[in-house]
């Protein structure tokens, strides 16, 4: 490789599009899995998503909490977890506030997945389609949630509903 002034020719092959678009499906597989089997031992995940993407569906109230992103912990309380890929989004039914509600994330609006059990993480570029207007979802129904897939809270025991990727993203060794 002939490289005098220091720099590497630009690719003409989309390597980055490539390799972002096989690490999503890592991350698809693990929510298919999830969806499946249930979360195996103490393995649960953090999913970061663009709110502001154009076919997200959440309550208009977290919406205007959270009006460009918000992380999601799939651990003790979900239901109805499942992955559409034809859809190109997932599923699934978490309490926020106390009210049962169902969210659509499409796999496009995810920016961070994250499973702190192994320190396994992974960030996206959102991939956001051109000028669409943001549909409107119906408000949440006060009906009980179906049976959970996992054991639920501990009474008074409050588990976060938004949290930082900040401890588990990898940091580059300090320059000397």
């Amino acid at each position: 490789m002939d490289d005098t002034d220091g720099k590497l020719p630009e690719s003409l092959l989309p390597y980055d599009e490539w390799t972002e678009t096989a690490l999503r499906q890592v991350m698809v597989r693990a929510l298919t899995h999830a969806s499946e089997h249930g979360l195996p031992g103490g393995h649960h995940f953090y999913v970061t998503f663009r709110t502001d993407h154009p076919n997200t569906v959440i309550p208009k109230r977290m919406r205007a909490q959270f009006p460009t992103e918000m992380t999601i912990v799939l651990q003790h309380q979900f239901w109805d977890l499942a992955v559409d890929e034809a859809a190109d989004e997932f599923h699934v039914g978490l309490s926020f506030g106390g009210v049962p509600t169902m969210i659509h994330v499409p796999l496009g609006a995810i920016t961070a997945f994250a499973d702190p059990e192994v320190r396994f993480g992974l960030q996206f570029r959102p991939v956001m389609p051109v000028a669409a207007a943001m549909p409107e979802e119906p408000e949440p129904q006060a009906a009980a949630p179906p049976a959970l897939q996992s054991e639920p809270e501990a009474p008074g025991e409050e588990q976060p509903q938004v949290v930082s990727l900040d401890a588990f993203r990898r940091r580059s060794p300090p320059k000397e």
